[in-house]
């Protein structure tokens, strides 16, 4: 019996003592973070609101934190706080890494406060839109009188309240994406004021459990006066006791939610560049071979194994208009995909437009075989009808899903422009011009027709002999009438690239919006957006009656001008003449993303400017090789990307396959109009650059692909400075480099100084001197303790010969500012520390007028001197003069004919910019031209504008006088005149010419009146 008391006793104690020290609880105070950042309306209450927040923390038992900077999201101080306060913040305030640091926080059961403009803030990230419980939509006027209606007085923000109307003075949001799962603390009362937008139920304030975490938000705190109202604090103090909880440590096990690599991890490694004329479209062989296809209908072949390309085959394509000048024909050939089973089948399927009487586009598939591809075996397999001789929007795109269904994307095949010589056109907003003989500007004979198969994803299965059938979960069964069953969505503008989940089977493409760039609610409607759009199921998307998150474009009468009402996204009618489908649609599908030109909080990481939404493949580690190329982080995402602004993103959604949110993907990488992304067998992701020039051939097009360095890092080098890059014997110089290694490891540097000696430093500083007159090029290769290294640029050091140097003298006046048609006199002087004699001829004066300070500033960072003067000195200081002279016959070609052979060449300075660089032979004769491996890239191209300025139509670019008067010509908008003179010396015994330059800036005098 006693043996029975002493252990029950010890229970009770060891319980008791455990009790006592409870390790899940922290230990101390709880510790809570303000933040405050805004990158949209700053709040000027904020202060008062730190502060506040600060005084109900030493009153009540807490220590708070204040900060406006994003980069303490990090787990490592994230852990230290009990709840996180976000007061007032707007717009994206947030990076990926962060927004994931913030995702884990929570989790791990962190508690989460949000404060008025919270709402206001991170519009593009669907897990914090859950969070914080909605988003701002608008606010009348001020801050208007009104009553908020407690709802819930059993939780610590509102039990306090002895009455059930709580009047005051605020700031009234009206919202829109409220999470239903919140519950409603209280709401206002909108006929206590105007301007109220969400009717019968609209919450103020709210709290609920979260992702393993705690949230609670206020709409009020708009004002200073908030911050010292008693109400107020007490709600808010509620709040925060409630995220706090039970001031638990976070348990980082139950945080799910990765942190995005680093974007420094991603590169481009180029395959070809500068050999594709309008490349389109991809197939990535199961070899790792690739097939190309190019608009003017060549089909050409990347060989893995022996790094060629090569054409295999070219398509007879309608590519351009035959009768109708100055309209630019977007047909040609536009897709290309391989077969699922083309390991066995060997079948490659192409969308083109073929030539003849016939108007239409074509799908068909060839066979390829050991690198033949046989045009004697196609297979026909659908048309669809076009419209020529007008621009624009194709489609093209060609994707299999996971059923091996073959999926096809089809352009409105309408025209975006308005007709010449019409009252009422289209101005950018969506084309529904019905009137007879306007067809190709009504895109509901198209996109919005049931019964074409324009303006739409085709989803078909093919049959073994070419034919196809229909699958089940198209948009309309077969038999539909007026219907054609081939379509799987419709309502598309122009879906260019598409792409399907290889497991889910949804589909993915961008839709290239139109170009209107205000909204004219009055008249027309709303502007124009790119879409990125995906479809689990069949649906229609709007165009031409919607865009972008389905706002409505008006009813349009071409014939009177007179706009008509709104269309229904619920119920869309197609009542066009041209219409031979159904006239009552299916209710119209917003896209997950959409963009203006402009700038859109929505989703401001996608920029501003030109538009072309594209959308690239799913991602899955487990259906490659040793997982693909990719970190399993991007298992799930979508990659998306826009060809004109050069961006890729990574898309993540939710489990019900809504939009979560988008990350930058691969933002270190330089893009010049990605067109095509597609993974290779391995998960390679592969991209096609079309280059910078439209309808042409271009230097910057590439076969790529996306290398992801999960190891070691070689160092970063960000500048290379030497203090002397020109004077006499002897020519002492010290070289600065900025390194930094990303994994924190010592640096050592190799030194070279371009006479075949080097030096390796501990340092990132060394000293020589050049006792030799000759050209140099310095350079350091840094190494980390891993031997991964990284090479400088090349700086250019003369040793023999001193830069001369450029005076510029305003004979009196005023030397800061200049007035319109008064006269500026200038004298230019030059002096040489070498003695050598001034040849008034290398002299060039020029004067600029500019907008801005800022634009002068970026001006005199690139200086611009007479290329005609550098370059050709620069021909006479190297090695050229030997075998070319300017007008007469050497061992190479006289300048003179090199310009006037490539004048009309677009691509020539680049061209020549390479020939100079590399060398070669063949062009002039079998004479070889050495290569000049040393040569900077800005040599290069002042050479190249000297030789091009001698063709016999060249404009001879021509200096002011040494001295003179200039009579200021501003042009419109200038407000900064510029003088600049440079001098381009004949260089010393041994040395290559060098140029000085020196520039004047003057001021536009708005105070005194102009000259006449």
């Amino acid at each position: 019996m006693r043996k029975i008391f002493l252990l029950t006793v010890t229970a009770i104690a060891l319980v008791f003592t455990a009790a006592c020290t409870d390790k899940t609880k922290r230990e101390g105070k709880p510790k809570v973070l303000v933040f405050s950042k805004t990158m949209g309306f700053k709040h000027a209450s904020i202060p008062k609101g730190m502060a506040a927040l600060q005084k109900l923390g030493a009153a009540n038992g807490f220590e708070v934190d204040t900060t406006k900077n994003a980069e303490l999201f990090n787990e490592d101080n994230l852990k230290q706080y009990s709840a996180i306060v976000f007061l007032n913040t707007t717009g994206n305030v947030l990076d990926a890494q962060q927004e994931a640091a913030f995702e884990r926080y929570m989790q791990a059961g962190g508690g989460f406060v949000g404060i008025h403009a919270a709402t206001d803030t991170e519009y593009d990230w669907g897990w914090y839109n859950k969070l914080v419980g909605a988003y701002f939509l608008s606010h009348p006027a001020g801050t208007p009188e009104a009553d908020f209606v407690i709802k819930d007085k059993n939780f610590a923000a509102t039990s306090f309240f002895t009455d059930s109307i709580w009047h005051r003075t605020d700031e009234l949001y009206n919202f829109k994406k409220i999470n239903p799962d919140v519950n409603i603390l209280m709401t206002v009362d909108e006929s206590t004021y105007e301007g109220g937008k969400n009717g019968d139920f609209h919450p103020m304030s709210w709290y609920h459990e979260y992702d393993g975490g705690r949230a609670f938000y206020t709409a009020a705190g708009h004002t200073d006066e908030c911050y010292t109202e008693e109400n107020f604090l007490k709600h808010v103090l509620g709040g925060i006791q409630y995220a706090i909880g039970e001031n638990k440590n976070l348990n980082y096990e139950k945080a799910i939610t990765q942190i995005p690599p680093d974007v420094d991890r991603f590169s481009k490694k180029v395959l070809v560049n500068g050999e594709f004329f309008e490349p389109t479209e991809m197939a990535v062989l199961p070899n790792n071979d690739i097939l190309v296809s190019q608009r003017r209908g060549e089909i050409v072949h990347y060989d893995a194994a022996t790094k060629e390309l090569k054409e295999v085959a070219k398509l007879d394509v309608y590519h351009k208009t035959l009768n109708t000048p100055g309209v630019n024909a977007e047909e040609g050939l536009m897709g290309l995909q391989k077969d699922p089973d083309f390991a066995n089948n060997h079948w490659i399927y192409a969308y083109y437009a073929p030539t003849g009487d016939k108007w239409v586009n074509r799908l068909s598939r060839f066979k390829f075989i050991d690198n033949n591809f046989d045009l004697a075996s196609e297979q026909v397999i659908l048309e669809v009808d076009s419209q020529r001789e007008i621009c624009c929007h194709t489609g093209g795109s060609i994707a299999f899903g996971p059923d091996n269904m073959l999926y096809l994307s089809t352009g409105d095949n309408s025209t975006p422009f308005n007709e010449k010589g019409a009252k009422y056109v289209n101005n950018g907003f969506a084309p529904l011009n019905d009137l007879p003989g306007k067809e190709q500007y009504d895109a509901r004979r198209s996109s919005g027709n049931t019964n074409d198969l324009r303006g739409k994803i085709l989803r078909i299965k093919v049959n073994e002999d070419g034919s196809y059938a229909i699958p089940e979960g198209n948009l309309f069964p077969e038999g539909t009438a007026k219907t054609r069953p081939e379509i799987f969505t419709m309502g598309h503008r122009n879906p260019y690239r598409i792409s399907v989940d290889p497991k889910k089977g949804w589909v993915y493409w961008g839709d290239v919006g139109p170009d209107a760039r205000e909204n004219k609610w009055d008249t027309r409607g709303t502007r124009g957006y790119d879409e990125m759009n995906q479809a689990r199921e069949a649906g229609n998307f709007g165009w031409p009656l919607f865009v972008g998150g389905n706002y409505a474009y008006r009813d349009y009468d071409y014939a009177t001008g007179e706009s008509g009402d709104f269309f229904d996204p619920e119920h869309p009618i197609n009542d066009s003449k041209n219409n031979t489908g159904l006239t009552e649609l299916p209710p119209a599908q917003p896209a997950y993303v959409y963009y203006p030109y402009v700038e859109t909080p929505d989703f401001p990481q996608v920029k501003t400017g030109g538009r072309n939404a594209m959308a690239g493949p799913t991602y899955y580690s487990d259906m490659y090789p040793n997982g693909g190329t990719l970190p399993a982080y991007y298992n799930e995402k979508v990659i998306i990307y826009d060809w004109i602004r050069g961006w890729m993103m990574a898309v993540t959604l939710f489990e019900d396959g809504t939009f979560n949110k988008m990350e930058p993907f691969g933002s270190d990488i330089d893009l010049n109009n990605l067109i095509d992304m597609e993974m290779g067998p391995d998960g390679t992701v592969y991209l096609l650059e079309y280059g910078s020039g439209w309808f042409s051939q271009n230097d910057d097009s590439a076969l790529s692909y996306i290398e992801y360095n999960a190891g070691n890092r070689p160092p970063l080098i960000d500048n290379i400075i030497v203090d002397h890059t020109a004077g006499k014997l002897p020519l002492n110089v010290t070289a600065k480099v900025e390194a930094r290694d990303r994994e924190d490891d010592a640096i050592t540097y190799l030194w070279d100084f371009g006479n075949g000696e080097t030096k390796e430093t501990s340092t990132p500083e060394v000293s020589y001197s050049y006792t030799e007159a000759g050209d140099y090029k310095i350079s350091v290769e840094a190494k980390d303790a891993k031997k991964a290294t990284t090479k400088s640029e090349i700086v250019s050091v003369v040793a023999g010969n001193s830069r001369p140097e450029v005076a510029i003298d305003l004979k009196g006046g005023d030397s800061s500012f200049f007035q319109e048609n008064v006269p500026v006199a200038y004298a230019v002087s030059v002096t040489d520390a070498d003695g050598s004699a001034i040849d008034q001829k290398n002299i060039f004066v020029s004067v600029d007028y500019m907008e801005s300070l800022d634009e002068v500033n970026k001006s005199l960072g690139h200086q611009q001197v007479s290329a005609a003067i550098t370059g050709k000195a620069l021909t006479q200081g190297m090695d050229c003069k030997t075998c070319h002279k300017e007008n007469e016959k050497s061992i190479g070609p006289k300048y003179v004919d090199v310009a006037n052979k490539y004048q009309k060449d677009r691509k020539a300075k680049a061209y020549l910019q390479k020939k100079i660089a590399n060398g070669g032979s063949g062009v002039w004769g079998e004479v070889t031209m050495p290569a000049h491996p040393n040569i900077t890239k800005d040599e290069t191209r002042q050479i190249t504008e000297y030789i091009m300025s001698l063709a016999s139509n060249s404009a001879k670019e021509k200096s002011l006088p040494v001295a003179g008067t200039i009579r200021p010509k501003p042009t419109k908008d200038a407000n900064v005149m510029v003088l600049t003179a440079s001098y381009t010396d004949n260089g010393e015994e041994g040395t290559m010419p060098l140029t000085g330059v020196k520039s004047i800036v003057l001021k536009k005098n708005e105070d005194k009146p102009q000259g006449k």
